[in-house]
C-alpha cells in the first residue's frame, strides 16, 4: 500500500481534525515522490526492493544498507520510549503489565494497532484483568502513530535491534511543519 493511503488510512481509523490535519500534512512530509534528487538514482545505488507480494503489507520504514534508519524510525523509537515503554517494557519486549509488542506486530495488521492504540482493550477473565487505555485524543499518541508503528514493526521484523538506532536521517523541515500542526505548535 502507497505510504500517503497509509496515512489516509491510519487519519480515518484515529478520526478527528487532529489526525487528518496532522497525518496528511505528515504523509506529505514523508513522501518523497515529489521530491527530484529523491527521483533520480544514485549510480550506484542498490535496486529498488520488489513491491510486496499480494497480501502483504508494505514496510512502514526504510533502513539502508548501513544501517540508517528513517526518521519515522529513530522518532518512533523515541516516542514510544516517551510513552509506550512503561508497560510494554524497553524495545516493546514486554513486560508483566504489557504484551510484547515486538511479538504481537508479528500477527496484528495495522488496523488492528490502530484500533487498540485508538480505542484501548481490555481482558477480564478468570486468570487476568488487563487494561490497555484508548489513546486516541492524546496528541502524544496520535500525532506519532505512524512512526511508533514504523519503529515496532521495524523491531518485529527485526529490521532495527534494541536500543537507540546509532544513525538516522534528519527531520525533514515538511515534517517538522506537519508535527507543529498536528500538536497545534505554532511553526
Amino acid at each position: 500500500m502507497p505510504f500517503r493511503a497509509f496515512l489516509f488510512r491510519t487519519a480515518l481509523l484515529a478520526g478527528g481534525l487532529i489526525a487528518i490535519g496532522g497525518f496528511a500534512a505528515a504523509g506529505f512530509a514523508q513522501d518523497k515522490s515529489s521530491d527530484p534528487a529523491a527521483q533520480q538514482p544514485a549510480a550506484n545505488a542498490p535496486a529498488a526492493p520488489a513491491a510486496p507480494a499480494a497480501g502483504e503489507e508494505e514496510k512502514p520504514y526504510k533502513i539502508a544498507p548501513d544501517g540508517t534508519v528513517d526518521w519515522a524510525v529513530y522518532n518512533g523509537f523515541r516516542r514510544y520510549n516517551g510513552i509506550c515503554y512503561v508497560c510494554h517494557g524497553p524495545d516493546g519486549e514486554g513486560s508483566s503489565f504489557a504484551p510484547a509488542l515486538v511479538d504481537s506486530l508479528k500477527t496484528l495488521s495495522f488496523d488492528q494497532f490502530m484500533d487498540t492504540v485508538v480505542n484501548g482493550k481490555q481482558t477480564v477473565n478468570t486468570a487476568s484483568d488487563k487494561k490497555m487505555p484508548a489513546l486516541g485524543t492524546d496528541p502524544n499518541v496520535m500525532c506519532y502513530i505512524n512512526d511508533i508503528y514504523a519503529y515496532l514493526k521495524a523491531r518485529s521484523d527485526g529490521a532495527v535491534g534494541r536500543g537507540r538506532p546509532a544513525k538516522f536521517e534528519k527531520k525533514s523541515a515538511d515534517y517538522a511543519a506537519a508535527e507543529n500542526a498536528c500538536m497545534g505548535t505554532p511553526g
